[in-house]
């Protein structure tokens, strides 16, 4: 993404806006690079992402860039598993997050969308135990959650485009695709 920006810089194309005031977009990705759970996972629901934005400013820096503010919904869950002799145990865990981002655009070459952004918001983490021996508890760390990140859209025609996302948030790079409403 950097090489991206820093070439874009240094061609200085003129590109037509592709996010503007007023443009509402839906993104939906798939996370790769989870930063919840780790080594001896046995299974996993994939990092999935569902993020929605609204243009408020446009025109700003030469009329290549834009500002536009929106909401935030993510959701994986995971199993670590363990078998002792007969006796299978161990832990389920699940991570919501719900948050409000605000996105800087600017906008290097036609069809392409670079942006970078900060969200706030609220993690829900929690987790229950089964097997033999693990008793009842079910433990939770909810808590304010907040991310940073840097992406680009690539538009197909003027409602669809695939993003990716790198930054800190349910995943390290997000996968999707992109409706402009």
């Amino acid at each position: 993404m950097l090489v991206l920006f820093t070439c874009g810089a240094l061609i200085g194309l003129h590109a037509q806006n592709s996010f503007s005031k007023g443009d509402k977009i839906v993104n939906v990705g798939i996370g790769v690079g989870s930063y919840y759970g780790g080594d001896g996972y046995t299974s996993s629901i994939p990092p999935f992402s569902v993020s929605f934005e609204q243009g408020i400013i446009d025109g700003l820096l030469d009329g290549k860039a834009s500002i536009g503010v929106g909401g935030y919904l993510a959701y994986t869950a995971n199993k670590w598993e363990s078998t002792y002799g007969s006796t299978t145990f161990g832990y389920k865990y699940s991570y919501f997050i719900l948050g409000a981002r605000g996105v800087f655009h600017y906008q290097f070459v036609d069809k392409l969308d670079t942006y970078t952004g900060l969200m706030l918001g609220y993690n829900v983490v929690s987790s229950s135990t089964f097997g033999d021996g693990m008793g009842g508890s079910s433990p939770t760390a909810s808590g304010i959650g907040y991310s940073a990140f840097i992406g680009a859209r690539y538009h197909f025609s003027d409602k669809f485009a695939a993003f990716a996302e790198i930054g800190y948030g349910i995943s390290a790079l997000e996968l999707g695709i992109s409706f402009k409403l």
